[in-house]
């Protein structure tokens, strides 16, 4: 079955900067597009980032266009989001999703300080 295993998470200062990974498996990652949510305490799940099945097409939320990068390995199986001049608005939980089938990773924290 689909199993998406997020890592990367941890507290971080203002500034710095992270990078998630999401390994799948159990279908063929190649064939699909993947994106980045998140949750933060109080709020809704957002879309964050998606990348098209080949890579060759990204889209972001407009308050993380610039410090973001969602890019993928498609020899791996993983789909990364690259975080760069962290906020401590982007506080969160950070789900792995397969659109098509609507599947969710188990979420990775993310938090950064001030």
């Amino acid at each position: 079955q689909v199993q998406l295993v997020e890592s990367g998470g941890g507290l971080v200062q203002s500034g710095g900067s992270l990078r998630l990974s999401c390994a799948a498996s159990g279908f063929t990652f190649s064939s699909y597009a993947m994106s980045w949510y998140r949750q933060a305490p109080g709020k809704e799940r957002e879309l964050v980032a998606a990348i098209s099945a080949a890579g060759g097409s990204t889209n972001y939320v407009d308050s993380v266009k610039g410090r973001f990068t969602i890019s993928r390995d498609n020899a791996k199986n993983t789909v990364y989001l690259q975080m760069n001049s962290l906020k401590s608005e982007d506080t969160a939980v950070y789900y792995c999703k397969l659109p098509r089938f609507g599947s969710w990773g188990q979420g990775t924290q993310v938090t950064v300080s001030s």
